[in-house]
This record gives structure tokens, C-alpha cells and sequence, in this order.
């Protein structure tokens, strides 16, 4: 049985779950790889059959991938058309094969991809994760760097850990931004207009002394001025302020 699912998203690899256990968790499986812009789910025998009302509920906005999941009966059917496997496991297997981190074999997946080859990645069942059997198959481990006492690993949580590097190494991310909330960082012009009104307020009110110390003082404030990543609103605040006070004085003397 091969997959109905859209193909919009891009090439990418299959997420394969291998004897699910629990609809839940199959569901969250989704909603995780639709986080991230994956969409090609391919289940082995669940154990609960299926469709199943509980991964559709659990997938919430995600149950799209649900219906176009492919079912299988075997994991060497699921796997059967693909060119590279990985396997998640966070258990020693007493097998010869390269393990990676999730961040390097979503790296090595998409330039597999980027050379028309077809990845999957295999998830295991919730209780014992993927047999010997099922990782021989494999061509790569993946294993998450987890806390060694407890390394256990929930199947959605699995899923998403994957599907986040997979997002990572294939979109326009950037590491650090700033939200504006309706306005834009200021014009060095009027960075320097609003140390001229400062400027002019501050000396009338005598805050530049003594005299052989006063330019020395215009300098610092002007260098607090643009050291500061003020937006066009911050500065009308300040003129604000700044005129604000004026008039205060003005009315109280």
C-alpha cells in the first residue's frame, strides 16, 4: 500500500510508526509532524486497528494525515520503497551501524532527499520501542541525547523531536528577531532631534554643570541615545515627556 498524501509540503521523509499502541499517541504523532510541516505518516498494524476515533481527536487540526495515512502489515512493507531507514532507539543493540543525533540525521535526510532517494524514519511502540528485528532493517540509528536514567521517550514526543530538526535544516529560521508592535525602529535623524530637545530642556534647567564639564556631559547623553534600539514610538514618548514636564514647571511656577 503506498501514501495518498499531498505532496505541497515538499519532499521529505515518511514518519513510520511501527506497531502503535495507542490512538492518543498516534494522534499526537500527527499534530507533532504538522507542526513542522511533515504529512507523510505511514502506520504498521496498530494495535488498537484502525481508523481510530481517539487519534482522531488527539490529532485536533492534524487529521488530515490520519486519512491519508499509509496502513501496513509488516514494517518490510512500509519500508519496501524507500532508499535510506533510520531507526529511533535509545537502547544499545548489539548491532554495527551509525548512530546520530536528530539534528544530524534530519541534516544527512535532506541531502538524501535533495538526491531523489526516499528516507523513512521508524518509531517504535510505546512499551518496548522497535525490536532487533525491526532496526536491522535499518540503515542508521537515530538516538536523542536524553537524560541516561531515564531514557525513555514518549512516541509523540519522539516524533516531534524529529520532525523540529527536519524543520530546522530544511526552512528560513531565524535565530532572533524583534516583534514590532505596530511601529519601526527609529531614523538616525530623529535619534539626534530627540538629544536636541533633551539637550535644550537639560540646559535650561541647569543640568549641564559646572560649565568644564558640560560638553564632556552632552557627549554621554548622546552616546546613551544610540546605544538604545529606539522604534519611532519610544522617541515620541520621550518628546512626550520632555514636554510634559515643561509645562508642568510652567504652571507650577
Amino acid at each position: 500500500m503506498t501514501d495518498t498524501a499531498t505532496t505541497w509540503v515538499g519532499p521529505q521523509p515518511a514518519m513510520i510508526l511501527i506497531r502503535p499502541q495507542m490512538g492518543e499517541n498516534i494522534g499526537g504523532a500527527a499534530r507533532a509532524m504538522w507542526n513542522f510541516g511533515l504529512d507523510r505518516m505511514r502506520i504498521v498494524a496498530p494495535r488498537d486497528g484502525w481508523p481510530n476515533e481517539k487519534a482522531v481527536v488527539m490529532a485536533s487540526g492534524a487529521g488530515r494525515l490520519l486519512d491519508e495515512a499509509g496502513l501496513y502489515d509488516t514494517t518490510e512493507d512500509a519500508l519496501a520503497d524507500c532508499n535510506f531507514v533510520f531507526a529511533t532507539t535509545a537502547r544499545h543493540r548489539g548491532l554495527t551501524k551509525q548512530v546520530m543525533t536528530p539534528e544530524r540525521a534530519m541534516e544527512h535526510a535532506r541531502a538524501l532527499i535533495a538526491e531523489g532517494k526516499k528516507v523513512g524514519v521508524m518509531f517504535g511502540p510505546e512499551r518496548s520501542g522497535l525490536e532487533n528485528e525491526d532496526v536491522a532493517r535499518a540503515n542508521a540509528i537515530i538516538s536523542v541525547p536524553v537524560n541516561p536514567e531515564f531514557a525513555s521517550l514518549n512516541l509523540a514526543q519522539c516524533v516531534l523531536l524529529t520532525s523540529y530538526e527536519w524543520r530546522r535544516q530544511t526552512a528560513e529560521i531565524v535565530p532572533q528577531a524583534v516583534e514590532m508592535a505596530k511601529t519601526e525602529f527609529a531614523e538616525a535623524i530623529e535619534v539626534q532631534k530627540l538629544g536636541d530637545h533633551f539637550e535644550q530642556r537639560l540646559d535650561d534647567a541647569g543640568f549641564f554643570f559646572p560649565e568644564a564639564k558640560a560638553e564632556n556631559m552632552k557627549t554621554n547623553l548622546r552616546n546613551l541615545w544610540s546605544r538604545m534600539p529606539m522604534t519611532k514610538a519610544d522617541i515620541q514618548v520621550f518628546h512626550g515627556i520632555m514636554r510634559q514636564m515643561v509645562r508642568w514647571k510652567t504652571r507650577n511656577d
